[in-house]
């Protein structure tokens, strides 16, 4: 059964973007984002999904040049443990060096959203603000230096061990597909008793949504309570 979102954590998530106060409002010293643990930072990688699916899936770590595959997957499926750094632009946890969110790619994603991952992650470690992050990923796309998103990109974010901010905690277990820039509305995001969130990642490209489930990847219910 699908639990429904607490309405304040729900406004929370949507709003922060809005906000100008934040807690963190530069870049940590690196090696507060950097695993001591690369074994660690696999499984954990792999907690995203389920095992049918993280047990076949490529595995990419990071390391301080950006992420780097360590585990050749066979099903086209790409797992990794994100920064805070992919969350929205504007979000003011943007920095936060405790954010460790583990991710499932699927196919289409892996093929178009994962490269912006990637070129987001070589720009925070290269010492780039946030502005100028922003600025560079929309550069890349104008050129099409960055592919253009393909139809049906989505995501896994199933783990009971990740950490996705000081505002959600370890959250709760769901799914996210990204599409070209639309209205939330058109899926019923942030309507009243639906389930789905929706907000604009990189803004005026691409609209995220975010749906959550029942299980975790573990097969364990969510338990969080609802208020």
């Amino acid at each position: 059964m699908v639990r429904m979102i607490p309405a304040a954590l729900l406004l929370s998530l949507v709003v922060q973007a809005q906000k100008t106060d934040t807690p963190y409002p530069t870049m940590a010293p690196l090696d507060q984002y950097m695993s001591a643990d690369r074994n660690a930072e696999m499984a954990l990688a792999r907690t995203a999904a389920t095992k049918a699916i993280a047990d076949h899936a490529e595995v990419m770590v990071l390391e301080q040049q950006g992420y780097k595959t360590a585990v050749k997957g066979t099903n086209g499926f790409v797992c990794i443990v994100q920064r805070s750094w992919t969350a929205p632009f504007g979000d003011p946890e943007f920095w936060n060096p405790k954010i460790r969110a583990p991710i499932c790619f699927n196919p289409p994603a892996v093929r178009t959203y994962l490269p912006i991952t990637i070129a987001r992650t070589r720009l925070a470690l290269a010492g780039n603000s946030e502005t100028q992050m922003l600025d560079a990923i929309n550069s890349a796309l104008d050129k099409k230096e960055l592919p253009a998103l393909e139809a049906g990109a989505m995501s896994y974010m199933l783990s009971k061990q990740g950490y996705l901010g000081d505002q959600a905690g370890h959250f709760h277990p769901h799914l996210m597909f990204w599409a070209e820039r639309t209205e939330p509305k058109s899926w019923g995001a942030g309507m009243l008793g639906s389930p789905i969130i929706g907000g604009e990642e990189i803004p005026g490209r691409l609209t995220v949504f975010m749906i959550p489930v029942g299980k975790w990847s573990d097969g364990t219910p969510d338990s969080h309570d609802e208020k």
